[in-house]
């Protein structure tokens, strides 16, 4: 078997477990971050709303995730994948560290990591994105980046429609060739509220004092690890449908 038909296996698995009925341990974990959110401070929350917008707005319409590294046109996709791995790797350990450092210092030191590691994430996403051979200079890379960073913290319903927007992306990317109202026409109270969500229980143990340092440390780690996930299996769909395209293209210009 190549290493194309290997992993469109492997996306087809992931793609049914992302719609499989939560466990025990996600519904507790679920359960118990939502108790623990009434008795954050509302201005964690605002935070989090603030930064948010903030750093997705320097996403879509900025330079400053835009990765130094050069768009790897021409990888093959198993070395994309050992490269995106790589990657992932190193910004793995700057997520943890940032965690460990900022849990230590109890609950202003947590504000500060919530800005830290969305900007991690978000380059993170940029450099993968150049690794699989797309140029996030594109505004279209770039509202791609978003959707995968939504698919990763979102609930059920709306993976669902982002996971169909990631597989049809080469259809629906013409639309986005430059908007500038796209920022403004987000629903950004849902868009946080999920996000928040996703992270509350890991991410608000962080703040407990005596165990911050260790909580903040793997709240980050697992927090990077499933977005390691959703980046690189959406961008695995993404290559095998355009590797599988420009196949057809070069067949069909072959002469006779």
């Amino acid at each position: 078997m190549n290493y194309e038909l290997k992993l469109q296996k492997e996306v087809e698995d992931w793609e049914r477990q992302l719609f499989k009925p939560p466990g025990w341990l996600e519904k507790t974990s679920k359960t118990i971050g939502t108790r623990i959110n009434h008795i954050i401070p509302p201005k964690v929350h605002t935070v989090i709303t603030t930064t948010i917008k903030s750093i997705v707005r320097t996403a879509l319409f900025g330079a400053e995730y835009t990765p130094r590294r050069s768009v790897q046109h021409g990888l093959d996709l198993e070395t994309a994948d050992e490269e995106a791995k790589e990657l992932f790797t190193l910004y793995q350990k700057i997520a943890v560290a940032e965690g460990a450092g900022t849990g230590a210092g109890g609950i202003m030191f947590s504000m500060v990591d919530f800005p830290a590691l969305i900007g991690i994430k978000m380059k993170y996403l940029f450099e993968t994105a150049h690794v699989y051979g797309y140029d996030t200079k594109q505004f279209s890379e770039k509202i791609f980046i978003l959707k995968v960073f939504q698919m990763t913290y979102s609930g059920a319903e709306n993976r669902a429609n982002l996971l169909d927007s990631i597989k049809h992306w080469h259809i629906e990317k013409e639309q986005w060739v430059s908007d500038a109202d796209y920022s403004k026409n987000m629903d950004w109270e849902s868009f946080q509220k999920e996000y928040r969500d996703a992270i509350d229980f890991r991410k608000m143990l962080q703040m407990v004092p005596g165990i911050g340092a260790i909580a903040g440390a793997w709240a980050n780690y697992t927090i990077l690890e499933e977005l390691r996930e959703f980046a690189m299996n959406a961008y695995r769909l993404r290559r095998l449908h355009d590797d599988t395209e420009d196949k057809r293209t070069s067949y069909r210009m072959d002469p006779i």
